[in-house]
Parts: structure tokens; sequence; C-alpha cells
């Protein structure tokens, strides 16, 4: 009897894909497989170990964390780029849209802080250049308002009255 008459369906496709892949069955040893450059091979260039800085640095600018990550230390680190005895006085709020809003002691440390501006963004610039600092903004005390509560006037307020 020949072969083929007890030839199973399933047997009948695997001698078929045997075929077409050239006779090669899955146990089957193929050649030397050669290594591209973005391939992982163990001793391989580009495998050598990396400090933690050094990866935690590749993975902020990867995801785009520099900006904020150098904000937040320029933030901290305030009375280093202000100085000791200004940073006694002043306190920065936070930063929007590239403005650092600074709060002072008073009216005279405020403008004191604004004659030193340049000096001050030049520091930043220097020392945190991925922060993004356009300009700063500095801020006297908060002053009470009377235009709510126990002292507010209804209509057009307290005016002059000598007349």
């Amino acid at each position: 009897m020949p072969e083929e008459e007890f030839e199973t369906e399933s047997s009948r496709v695997y001698h078929r894909l045997k075929a077409m892949f050239g006779g090669r069955t899955s146990g089957a040893r193929r050649g030397k497989r050669r290594d591209s450059e973005g391939s992982s091979v163990p001793f391989g260039s580009g495998r050598e170990p990396k400090g933690l800085g050094d990866v935690v640095s590749a993975l902020t600018s990867q995801l785009g964390w520099d900006s904020p990550l150098a904000q937040s230390e320029l933030i901290l680190k305030w009375d280093e780029i202000a100085g000791a005895d200004t940073a006694a006085h002043s306190e920065p709020l936070g930063i929007e849209r590239g403005v650092l809003t600074v709060r002072c002691e008073s009216t005279a440390w405020a403008t004191q802080l604004r004659l030193m501006r340049v000096e001050i963004m030049n520091r930043i610039a220097v020392s945190f250049p991925d922060a993004g600092i356009d300009s700063i903004r500095f801020q006297g005390p908060n002053v009470p308002s009377f235009k709510r509560g126990p002292r507010s006037v209804q209509g057009r307020g307290v005016r002059d009255t000598y007349g």
C-alpha cells in the first residue's frame, strides 16, 4: 500500500509546511545569527554598567522633566542665589509661565531686590538654565484690604470731605 493513503490531514499540512520552509523543523539548528548594532548581546557594545545618576538623568530628560525639576531645585536653593541675608527677608512663592514670584518681608526689601534683578537673573541663568525663568516679580507684604469686612464703606467710599 502506498504511504499517502494512511496520512492524516495534519501530517499532510506538516509535510507541506516542511517543504515550504526548506525542510527545517523546529528542532533543526539554524545558521549563526549576525548581531546588528541594536541587538542585546551579553558583553557587547553599549552593555557596560552605568551609574544611577546617569540613568536618572537620562530618564528625566527622556520624560521631559528637566524644567520642572530645575524649577523646584531653584526654589530650594534660593538662599544660594539671592544670598543668605537677602533670602532671610524674601521667599520664592512659585514659578508660573516663566515668571518667578518672590514675596518680600517689606516694601524696602522688595525695592532692594528689584534693584538686584539683573544680578539674580544672571545667577539663575548660569546655575539653572533648564528652569526657563524669563523674569522675576517681587511682591511686598500683604496689606489689609478695606474693600470687605467691618471697615468697608458702601458706595464710593471714604473721600476728601474738606471743601
